[in-house]
């Protein structure tokens, strides 16, 4: 279950298989996200060997209708997936072990990726005669580009967490003992910084891909004013003069 802490990190639990019945408890704990109170950032975190390994294959290879029972399957796993894009608060994958298919969409579709040494990441879905879901298609392009995206689709091939690192797809790669620890220092980093200034960076890093120089360029001006304006960037820029440390409001 989503659970949150007194820093305002909030742990968003990651199953290795992709059942029904999780990815409605994913969907409902993204949603729940938005209204909950003194959240500052969002840990996707999984349990035992695996981060993620995609979907429930033999539950599907079961059903006398696959295609229904696949179309019903993404479309909770991608209102979870849009929830957590527009959460507005920064949101972390620690990956402690492989991440698949659908699980690597949940890496990919995080701001930032930490994972341990011995993580694997694959797209999976041509291994099996799928396409890609989770945002995968979509994400995985902006990251490491096309040419790349569609190596990694087309062929399946799995990437070490080295080789992750090296694409952008994950920012930073530890020992497994020291996973935990660099996952809490940069959630508790990012939990007392400025939230509102992480959620109006979000939302322009949204828009840029679709936007050309002279648009971007005047949302960017909208934005960096309306931050000036507001608590967080008056408490920013008043600590930095009076060189202190600052105490940002939460969103």
């Amino acid at each position: 279950m989503l659970s949150l802490d007194d820093r305002g990190i909030a742990t968003l639990p990651v199953a290795t298989s992709m059942t029904a019945e999780w990815l409605r408890q994913f969907r409902d704990d993204a949603t729940a996200l938005a209204t909950l109170d003194g959240v500052r950032v969002v840990v996707l975190a999984a349990e035992g060997r695996f981060f993620n390994l995609g979907g429930d294959l033999p539950s599907m290879a079961q059903t006398e209708d696959p295609g229904a029972v696949l179309r019903e399957l993404a479309g909770t796993l991608h209102e979870g997936v849009l929830a957590l894009s527009t959460v507005g608060v920064p949101v972390i994958a620690r990956v402690q072990g492989p991440a698949a298919g659908a699980g690597m969409s949940l890496v990919l579709g995080a701001d930032l990726a930490i994972a341990s040494e011995s993580a694997s990441l694959t797209m999976a879905y041509t291994g099996v005669g799928l396409s890609p879901d989770g945002g995968a298609s979509w994400l995985l392009p902006r990251i490491v580009g096309a040419r790349r995206a569609s190596e990694l689709i087309l062929t399946n091939r799995t990437l070490t967490a080295a080789e992750a690192l090296d694409l952008g797809i994950l920012t930073q790669v530890v020992p497994a003992d020291e996973l935990d620890d660099a996952v809490d220092a940069l959630a508790a980093k990012l939990a007392a910084g400025p939230t509102a200034s992480y959620a109006a960076s979000k939302r322009l890093l949204s828009t840029s891909p679709d936007n050309d120089l002279a648009t971007q360029l005047a949302l960017e001006g909208e934005s960096i004013a309306a931050m000036a304006a507001s608590p967080t960037g008056r408490e920013g820029v008043a600590a930095f003069l009076e060189r202190r440390p600052a105490t940002f409001p939460a969103r």
